[in-house]
């Protein structure tokens, strides 16, 4: 089987993309599969050229074209497997606002939110109802770029207009102050929760997630009923956005509840990554996670 590992992108995560391409390039069984071919994308216009004649697309892009059901559009109308979620729930969880409005309806909290799609539409009074600080971010972006923690009424316009340059619409979303965790699923198996704190920041920012020793991430051992309690909340995001192959939920524990932030089909997969350290705590590593996000990917 010849694989295509398509990285790059034009997202604002092109350099993450880049890097987590890098990495499953890296560690791909190359005993196993035929050929591994890297695919770097610099424009929309080449994909279809460029990933002629590949059996499998590894989808190692981040952020708007390989995250949202673009990319996968394409590789099915070519009649490409690829990794990953289909269509329908990449692009759905590509949209914060969306995530959260499908979530609310089985039951899974989520902090409240306000979604703006210029200056002129910031409430003021609402945002206040949400209480300060709050978060400030694209509603379809990912690697918490352009991502604001506003403390006061001052500094809203200027990280909406922020927000505004990556998307069309932004989200000012509760700040909720917890212990922010991940939860890794594979073909509907939850696996062991990494934990996370910011080393330098106040959130786990872009820095805090991509830079050596940015974040202090651990893999925790819950008692019994907080994690199954987490196990239950992955297994009823992951049903209800419809995702299959491997994805990652971010959640905050506030006073023992779980709120759900956001869900990540296509996480990155760098040395920082949070994925490969719970999956080598259930005994794969690195190179076997990637067989086995092919394998179910294939289903």
């Amino acid at each position: 089987m010849k694989i295509g590992v398509i990285m790059g992108g034009v997202s604002s995560e092109r350099e993450i993309s880049l890097k987590s391409g890098e990495q499953v390039i890296k560690h791909l069984n190359k005993d196993k599969y035929e050929k591994i071919i890297p695919i770097t994308i610099n424009s929309k216009q080449e994909v279809i050229e460029k990933i002629k004649g590949i059996d499998f697309a590894f989808i190692a892009l981040h952020g708007k074209f390989g995250e949202d059901g673009t990319i996968q559009g394409a590789l099915e109308t070519m009649g490409i497997p690829y990794s990953g979620c289909k269509v329908l729930p990449s692009a759905i969880c590509m949209n914060k606002g969306l995530t959260k409005s499908l979530v609310k309806t089985v039951d899974v909290d989520t902090a409240k939110w306000i979604i703006v799609k210029s200056v002129e539409e910031i409430d003021y009074k609402k945002i206040k109802e949400l209480q300060y600080p709050v978060f400030i971010k694209p509603n379809k972006g990912g690697s918490s770029v352009a991502t604001f923690f506003i403390r006061n009424e001052n500094e809203v316009e200027e990280a909406v207009r922020e927000g505004l340059k990556y998307d069309n619409e932004v989200m000012i979303e509760e700040y909720i102050n917890g212990e922010e965790i991940t939860s890794f699923v594979l073909n509907g198996e939850v696996f062991p929760t990494v934990m996370i704190k910011s080393q330098n920041g106040e959130f786990f920012d872009y820095k805090s997630k991509y830079e050596e020793n940015g974040a202090k991430e651990e893999v925790v051992l819950l008692e019994e009923k907080p994690q199954e309690k987490i196990n239950n909340i992955s297994k009823k995001v992951w049903d209800i956005l419809g995702c299959n192959s491997y994805a990652r939920i971010d959640m905050i524990i506030r006073d023992e509840v779980p709120y759900l932030l956001e869900v990540n089909t296509l996480p990155g997969m760098t040395t920082q990554s949070l994925i490969p350290k719970s999956a080598k705590v259930r005994g794969l590593e690195f190179s076997d996670l990637l067989d086995k996000i092919i394998e179910y990917s294939l289903f």
